[in-house]
């Protein structure tokens, strides 16, 4: 006869991600620039991925993380916990995206060179998926674009990417779905534009 015994699991040495990211906001709200290290180490790709989806430039995109973390630097003293740091960080971006578009009134397409060095950065991208990855995002537009990366890619809830894009989510549930639609269809069926 077999008897199970259910035993607590341990409680993880690793701290959930957005635990971590609140200690290096305390930190840094002390002042420690290896808190800031490590945060950015931790965050650079997400935010310059949304950066990218709302500048389409690959410079602007590296001017606005530079900036973010500029702004996460003086601000965090002013930070309160909520338990979600990265929607925090993200509002400072998107601010900082929303201003440069302002002072240059730009909105050109994203080249797919300029989707490479963020590709690259994650390391369960294949260099196949990577050339999938970026025709598929041709095809979306600019909203479509970022939804998919705050969904996909940051692992934001579709609420919380209503607040940080300011869209009633509705509309960011229809267009995430739409955009999903749209790269089902290119990757089954091979769309032409």
């Amino acid at each position: 006869m077999l008897f199970f015994c259910l035993v607590p699991a341990k409680e993880s040495a690793v701290p959930d991600k957005e635990a971590l990211l609140e200690e290096y906001m305390a930190q840094i709200a002390k002042g420690d620039h290896d808190a800031l290290a490590a945060l950015y180490q931790h965050t650079n790709a997400s935010i310059y991925g949304f950066a990218l989806s709302i500048l389409k430039n690959a410079s602007d995109a590296e001017d606005a993380l530079h900036d973010c973390f500029l702004d996460i630097y003086q601000a965090a003293g002013s930070y309160r916990p909520q338990g979600k740091p990265m929607a925090w960080i993200f509002t400072i971006v998107r601010n900082r995206c929303l201003q440069k578009l302002r002072e240059r009134g730009r909105t050109a397409d994203i080249p797919p060179e300029d989707w490479e060095p963020y590709l690259k950065s994650c390391d369960s991208v294949t260099p196949e998926d990577r050339l999938l990855i970026g025709a598929c995002m041709e095809r979306l537009t600019q909203e479509e674009r970022q939804i998919v990366v705050l969904h996909a890619v940051s692992g934001f809830r579709h609420r919380e990417i209503a607040q940080i894009l300011q869209l009633p989510l509705p509309t960011v549930l229809s267009k995430y779905h739409r955009a999903l639609k749209k790269l089902k269809k290119y990757v089954t069926e091979g769309e032409e534009r």
